[in-house]
């Protein structure tokens, strides 16, 4: 039982670390310059994804 809260404590230890040096060394997003989340009807082509790579109709 000491063992696994142990463990425990040492992992949430960590994760409060790796967030804390990742706050730290990031800075704030900056909301007017991340793209939208749901581009529909705005015109944007898709980009690094699946449906970037479907076959046009005009491509046969």
């Amino acid at each position: 039982m000491r063992t696994k809260r142990s463990i425990a404590w040492a992992t949430i230890a960590f994760l409060v670390l790796v967030t804390a040096i990742d706050m730290a060394a990031s800075e704030a997003p900056n909301p007017y310059v991340q793209p939208p989340v749901l581009s529909l009807g705005s015109g944007q082509a898709a980009s690094g994804a699946m449906c970037t790579s479907a076959p046009r109709s005009g491509n046969r």
